[in-house]
């Protein structure tokens, strides 16, 4: 839910072009203007997206004492992949924005990650302090482990050859909660983890030597939900008897590095490589319930 607001709103950090011939170039030597510049916009993203959740989420539900609150088991983890995939972008953003000033790429990395886990950590401090959540370690622990992939990556392999992507479709399940799980368009999209699927893709080229596997081609596993319509509660009975029993869904299918299209044009790759948070919609193959299904086009 939250955590994809925070993305929405840190989407549009513009450092992320890695062979950019332009402005968006990494600097090979420390750059002091574009350093005091991804300082400056970090902290001002930090504090403004901060004041802009605390007004729209915050400011109205009760308020308690600092308590912790263990949801690890609610909605079949799906928020916990949310907040894998907020903080590895998060991570990302900021360890390529501090690059292109100029760092290295251990030390940009590292400082990538550790805002990240700042960041993510102060949303749970906000939680922390509202009756309704709390501090969750298990939302702490996907943090962790969503940066954490981000780094190793990094440190591997001085690039992200795992893609974390996102999707989302409509589906009639909102309506039967909609004050938990959205009434608008928008409310569906961050409320409603039937809608929400999250994807692993990844080029086999760059594991196979001499493959002729193109470049931009990845495979995609992608996680979802079926009919989870409580958070805590796997079956639900809507007013006129109807029974639903939530699943889990897993899903294969194809997909695209934006990021490795052969394209010259400095500005268009910049443009791309902004289409790599989300997964494009492609055939697939769907596993819930132990059934297998072939679907014609899945986003």
């Amino acid at each position: 839910m939250k955590h994809l607001i925070v993305l929405i709103t840190l989407i549009s950090f513009p450092f992320n072009g890695k062979s950019q011939a332009n402005v968006f170039a990494y600097s090979d030597t420390s750059n002091k203007p574009r350093s005091i510049g991804v300082t400056s916009v970090s902290g001002g993203l930090w504090t403004g997206s901060m004041v802009g959740l605390w007004r729209v989420w915050y400011k109205d539900v009760p308020k308690s004492k600092f308590h912790t609150f263990n949801d690890s088991k609610n909605w079949l983890q799906m928020d916990k992949a949310g907040h894998f995939y907020t903080a590895n972008k998060i991570a990302l953003l900021t360890g390529n924005a501090f690059r292109w000033s100029g760092m290295n790429v251990k030390t940009a990395a590292l400082l990538g990650t550790g805002i990240s886990l700042g960041y993510q950590t102060t949303l749970e401090f906000l939680d922390a302090y509202s009756a309704e959540w709390g501090f969750s370690w298990s939302d702490v622990a996907a943090n962790t482990l969503g940066s954490g992939f981000y780094l190793g990556q990094e440190l591997l392999w001085q690039e992200q050859r795992f893609l974390l992507k996102f999707s989302a479709h409509p589906t009639e399940f909102a309506a039967l909660r909609p004050s938990v799980l959205g009434s608008s368009f928008a409310e569906r999209l961050l409320k409603d983890y039937n809608e929400q699927t999250y994807w692993l893709s990844f080029n086999p080229a760059q594991f196979i030597h001499n493959s002729k596997f193109p470049a931009w081609l990845c495979l995609s596993f992608g996680y979802s939900a079926h009919a989870k319509i409580v958070g805590d509660q796997d079956f639900y009975t809507d007013i006129v008897g109807k029974n639903y029993i939530a699943q889990r869904e897993f899903l294969l299918s194809l997909d695209i590095d934006f990021s490795r299209l052969p394209v010259k044009r400095p500005w268009l790759k910049t443009v791309l490589r902004q289409l790599n948070y989300v997964k494009i919609p492609f055939p697939a193959l769907l596993l819930r319930n132990g059934q297998l299904t072939a679907l014609p086009v899945y986003f």
